[in-house]
């Protein structure tokens, strides 16, 4: 066999070698993701299921009971701090990722339904309620800095409700939800208390068009960290 003719065979082999390992490395890593995302549903299976069983239980509560605190809302919100963390890993137009989004929306609409009706029925209860609709289709440069301010707002003021929600979501209640409130699509957009609100400057500025009732209500557990 002449130099060349080993060479070239040596060559071969090892441009072969290298092409299976990049192969096994992207089935491992199609596997490892796989699993993830499988962990990810197992727990998001239950945390509906417990929610589901708390809108039933807090359909026929008592104003008392419902007035001792607001831990549905805060599971809600914990529900959506796992799908954020979901939706980074594997993109925000993976189907997976798209489903439960619709299904953690559903939860974020019958919550605020829920609220509105507590409220109604209960003087005693009086959340400050906000809904904030975000796209990921537009170049929404503070549409980040809205989700943070609103977070360390969320920390600070126990009583107030912030729903998140994707505009461009195909979801038909979601898009009910956004014909009743009147939202354009100008992002940020916030529902506060009502009213309506488009863009985002500074949380100086955002914090002030909160009611004083909910400013009285601060905690000195907030972060210190500011969106600005």
């Amino acid at each position: 066999m002449s130099l060349v003719t080993r060479n070239a065979l040596l060559a071969l082999v090892i441009t072969g070698a290298i092409i299976a390992t990049v192969f096994y490395a992207i089935s491992y890593l199609n596997q490892e993701r796989i699993k993830e995302l499988s962990s990810i549903e197992d727990q998001l299976a239950t945390d509906t299921l417990s929610l589901e069983t708390q809108f039933a239980l807090l359909e026929d509560a008592s104003c008392e009971d419902v007035a001792e605190g607001n831990i549905l809302s805060q599971e809600v919100s914990s529900l959506g701090d796992r799908l954020t963390y979901t939706e980074q890993k594997l993109g925000s137009d993976n189907q997976e990722v798209l489903r439960i989004k619709k299904q953690y929306t559903l939860f974020q609409i019958r919550d605020y339904l829920l609220t509105k009706k507590i409220a109604t029925a209960c003087k005693d209860v009086d959340p400050t309620v906000v809904l904030y609709f975000y796209s990921n289709k537009n170049d929404c440069t503070d549409c980040d800095r809205a989700s943070f301010a609103l977070s360390y707002l969320r920390e600070k003021y126990p009583s107030l409700r912030v729903y998140t929600f994707d505009y461009d979501l195909d979801l038909g209640a979601l898009k009910t939800l956004i014909s009743v409130e009147k939202v354009d699509a100008t992002f940020p957009a916030f529902v506060i208390e009502d009213e309506l609100v488009y863009g985002f400057e500074s949380l100086d500025a955002f914090e002030k068009l909160f009611p004083k009732s909910l400013l009285d209500t601060a905690t000195t557990t907030a972060t210190s960290t500011k969106a600005r």
